[in-house]
This record gives structure tokens, sequence and C-alpha cells, in this order.
């Protein structure tokens, strides 16, 4: 298997058309949170992506010209005004839980239409799509013999060439040129124009970012930090680390990218330190 097809796999996580529990393996992190933040007296609301749902229809219809935007930003802000609406629901106390890219995107929902009352970014990122496929790529060459190395950082090449011909494309063209799967250049384009700098500017939200030690799909030096660098100006941002946990913020059982799917398919539930920390932030 290629370190591209490995790739794929390894960024599925957050991304890609996941169900409610946000099922991955034998694991399933988003139900551990709601069960969890329930038992604190905090409700939930949990809801299968558009793409795991209707993702036949949504390719049809929208082809080259899907983003983030109808894939998941949508989406969300609706799930967030009906919560609003809920009269079993404070309006003014609706918080987002993003996991990965959702952790990535929470920012720009929150800009966009959810004006949330706070944000938790659950190994999330503050790269570009393009700049974490290439880290993931360059990362998983390593563990490759030395006779495969070659070839992959030939494909691994390639795979930067068709990223950077992105950025002198028209939106036409981006929206006509496919990648890999039934991603297209638009897709990587238009979230691109939307950095998460540029929203951590903007507002001064309370944001408590969290991360796993021992996750492999996102770096403490690359995300973590940077998140911590981004927010330094925020009085209201929290920051805190997990020893001991992968990206599902569970126990890393192997803690490297080519046993990643072997671990996801052990059974296990988020760490209880996390869904602790996260109750004790919303309700402060």
């Amino acid at each position: 298997m290629t370190p591209t097809k490995k790739f794929r796999q390894w960024y599925s996580f957050g991304s890609g058309p996941l169900d409610k529990d946000e099922t991955i393996g034998a694991n399933k992190l988003f139900r551990d949170l709601a069960e969890g933040l329930a038992s604190k007296g905090i409700g939930s609301l949990r809801y299968d992506k558009r793409t795991n749902t209707h993702g036949k229809e949504v390719i049809t219809e929208l082809g080259g010209k899907l983003t983030v935007k109808e894939e998941i930003i949508e989406d969300a802000i609706m799930a967030i005004h009906m919560l609003k609406k809920d009269p079993r629901v404070y309006a003014n106390r609706v918080f987002l839980i993003g996991h990965s890219q959702g952790g990535m995107l929470a920012p720009r929902i929150d800009a966009e239409g959810g004006d949330l009352a706070g944000l938790v970014l659950l190994a999330g990122t503050a790269r570009t799509l393009e700049e974490v496929i290439l880290n993931q790529n360059e990362d998983s060459i390593k563990q490759l013999e030395e006779a495969q190395q070659e070839i992959a950082l030939k494909q691994v090449k390639e795979l930067q060439d068709k990223f950077d011909a992105i950025d002198n494309m028209t939106e036409e063209m981006a929206q006509q040129t496919p990648l890999f799967a039934s991603v297209y250049g638009w897709y990587l384009k238009e979230m691109k124009q939307h950095p998460v700098r540029d929203y951590f500017y903007q507002s001064k939200k309370p944001t408590f970012v969290m991360q796993g030690e021992q996750d492999v799909q996102v770096s403490v030096e690359k995300d973590f930090d940077r998140f911590r660098e981004m927010l330094k100006d925020n009085p209201s941002a929290s920051f805190k680390l997990y020893p001991g946990l992968n990206h599902l913020f569970m126990k890393a059982i192997y803690g490297t990218l080519k046993d990643i799917w072997q671990e996801y398919n052990i059974p296990q539930t988020v760490d209880s330190a996390v869904v602790e920390d996260i109750a004790q932030w919303i309700l402060s």
C-alpha cells in the first residue's frame, strides 16, 4: 500500500462521511463524549454528516464544486440555530466541540453564523489541508523499508506538484481538476481562502484547545503549539495536552502511523479526564 493511500485512510478521521457517533474502527468518540457530558448535566446534539446520509447525491449534484461549506459548515450552523430555539437549552450557552477537521473548521463555523458561547478544539489543526496531507505522507515514508522509500518520495513529489498547481488555478479550473477519490482542487483551494489564524485575530471567543501527546495524526509542535501562539492574546483561551492519548483521546497502544488502523480497531472509550475537563470548562 502506498503512502498516499495510507494517508487517505489516516486523515479520514474527523473528515469524510462519518456518522453521529464518529465511528472509527471499533470506537465511537462522539458517543462517548455525549454520554459522558450527559452524566454531568450537559446535553448534546449529534448528527450524521451530510456526506454520510446523502453522499452519492451530494457528489452527483455538486461534483467538483463541493467544499466544506456544503459538507460540514451549513449543517453545523443549522444544528446550532435549532438548539438555540429549543426551550430546554440556554441559547447563550451553546458550545461547539469539533474534532480533527471539525476542530480545524470550528472558528469558521462560529464566524459564519454559529455565534457560539465557546469552542472546544479536539486534535484540530491550523495548517492547511495540503500541509497535513504532505506532512503525514512524509512521516509515513520514514516507516517504509529503504527500497520502498524512493518510489514513495516520487509519489509525494507528484502530490506536492498537484497542490502547488492549485494556487494558480481559477475557481472554474479548480472545480474541474480531480485530485483523489471525489476530492477536487476547489475543495482545497476554497478552504485555504479561510485560514484559521484570521478567525482567531477577529475574535476573542472562549476556546479550549486539547490534544493527546501520542497523537500521530496531528503534531504538538505543528498544531498544538501553533494554536497556543495564535491565541496568546486571547485571555479566554485554555490549552491541555494529555499524556499517552491518541487522536481519539483514547490510550495510545502502538503510537505509529503504520499501526493506526490496528490500534483503532481495538475497542476503547474516551479517557474520563477529557470528559471531566470539557465539562468543567463549559460549566465554569
